[in-house]
């Protein structure tokens, strides 16, 4: 009896063992990425179609204003801060940019006086660039080509029903890989800020 008993419990076991293991394999698809997941198509996707749309604008504003992608929207999100100023890190956050890279890109501009650099107002020891009249002007008139190749190159083809759930799923997707991004103080002494022009 005892080793009837014994052998009721074995087979109890073992038959748990193997629907645990099938509910495992079963489940293993759904939360573990492979390379052949077809979840990969949405995401493989948006690679390629950000990767062309970017270069194809980026290619209109060379060709008819000189500006990069890059620099055009570094003007932007100057045009759009509070008195047309924003600190370097805060800038490199916008236009998506190391500090090197933010940095290069405002020698650029600097250059060719569509911005200027500044002590931060509420910190001396950091820096800010400044929007000027050349480089809202340059903005202005390259907004006209950087509108329309939105308008050609995603709105066209993307259904406008289908809109908000794009702009829900990049949000998303941007929140979690950089959450809080922006955040922080109000200038940071990151970069020296260089001497108080003449006449300033």
């Amino acid at each position: 009896m005892l080793l009837q008993l014994y052998g009721t419990t074995c087979c109890i076991v073992n038959e748990t063992a193997a629907v645990y293991d099938l509910a495992m394999t079963l489940a293993e698809p759904s939360t573990r990425l492979r390379p052949r997941d077809p979840r990969l198509t949405p995401w493989r996707a948006f690679l390629t179609a950000h990767a062309r749309v970017t270069r194809r604008l980026d290619e209109e504003l060379r060709a008819e204003h000189d500006l990069s992608l890059g620099e055009y929207e570094a003007l932007l999100a100057l045009a759009e801060a509070p008195d047309r100023r924003l600190r370097m890190h805060a800038l490199a956050d916008r236009v998506v940019l190391s500090k090197s890279g933010v940095t290069r890109l405002i020698d650029r501009l600097v250059a060719d006086g569509l911005v200027v650099r500044d002590q931060c107002l509420s910190d001396a020891r950091g820096a800010e660039a400044v929007l000027t009249e050349d480089g809202l002007g340059r903005l202005r008139r390259a907004s006209r080509t950087h509108l329309r190749g939105i308008e050609d190159h995603f709105l066209a083809v993307v259904n406008e029903a289908d809109l908000a759930v794009v702009e829900r799923a990049m949000h998303a997707v941007s929140d979690r890989a950089f959450p809080g991004a922006g955040d922080g103080p109000e200038c940071a002494p990151d970069e020296a800020a260089p001497e108080p022009t003449a006449g300033r």
